[in-house]
């Protein structure tokens, strides 16, 4: 199940059980409570006042005790609450899962993400309500995965609506422009063992590094065709990103399922912004911003 709605659904049951908490299953223990109150009074009055006292205290505990349910519904539901209202409008956390972001992201970071930046959205249904904002190439931007919605993909921003945008030679060219890159020294998986070609790239302004590796070929094969906008060959792609819709890619260029094999990404599967690592269990010095 989804983990938004599951927290949902536990949000609504906990917060229905609080409520009727309030409203009447406590007054119906404290009036059960005063009859049987009562009658005990009646069977201890030859009993000493002492006795009296601490049996129909004790009594009295007991039948005013929540029961197991609404104890844990009501202990919870504002811890509940806190988290959803952050995880659902503020902040999300999520961990990354591969190397398609190296080296800007690396397999087991923690990050956040901004969830408001590009507009607040309904729980759940990702609905927009309030638009506050659009993504900018160079984002690093979550969403939910075009083919499987269940799944959270993240890639950074490169074309917007309207872009005409070629990848040939494994050079990248946003509406007839060359995107500008500079090399610099080559970077060492530590997961492959293995040297990559590390590239700076200045995208909308975002200057971030990229991967490429001489021996992968600069041809991409689709796993289906991309809404008709795309032409492919063995030099790269070109593409017409359609309105309402994105083109992403990963930094590690020749390791990455991206819009260049399965398509855009339409705005209504945009998550949010990630914007912080937070922690790396095997890097624990990996703290901070990231663009």
């Amino acid at each position: 199940m989804n983990f938004a709605l599951f927290l949902l659904i536990l949000l609504v049951v906990t917060g229905l059980v609080w409520a009727m908490e309030g409203v009447s299953l406590r007054r119906r223990r404290e009036a059960h409570a005063a009859q049987a109150l009562a009658r005990l009074d009646t069977e201890l009055r030859q009993e000493p006042e002492d006795k009296r006292t601490r049996v129909r205290e004790e009594q009295r505990a007991q039948l005013l005790k929540q029961p197991w349910w609404i104890e844990y519904s009501v202990s919870f539901f504002p811890v509940i609450l806190i988290v959803f209202l952050l995880r659902s409008f503020l902040v999300e956390p999520f961990k990354i899962p591969s190397s398609s972001m190296v080296p800007t992201l690396l397999v087991g970071d923690f990050i956040l993400v901004n969830k408001y930046a590009y507009g607040i959205r309904l729980p759940v249904a990702n609905r927009k309500v309030v638009p506050l904002g659009e993504p900018s190439r160079g984002d690093v931007m979550v969403f939910r995965y075009p083919d499987d919605p269940s799944l959270d993909y993240i890639k950074r921003v490169v074309g917007l609506p309207g872009d005409r945008l070629e990848y040939r030679n494994k050079r990248l060219f946003i509406n007839g422009q060359a995107v500008p890159v500079r090399q610099v020294d080559d970077y060492l998986s530590r997961e492959r063992m293995q040297f990559s070609r590390r590239y700076i790239e200045t995208l909308g302004g975002v200057e971030h590094e990229i991967l490429l590796e001489d021996d992968a070929p600069a041809g991409v094969l689709p796993t289906r065709a991309a809404s008709g906008n795309c032409t492919y060959n063995m030099n790269g792609l070109a593409c017409t990103v359609p309105a309402g819709h994105y083109f992403v890619m990963g930094d590690n260029r020749d390791n990455s399922s991206d819009s260049r094999v399965w398509g855009f990404v339409p705005d209504e599967n945009i998550v949010g912004k990630a914007f912080f690592i937070w922690l790396n269990l095997n890097e624990l010095g990996r703290f901070g911003a990231f663009r």
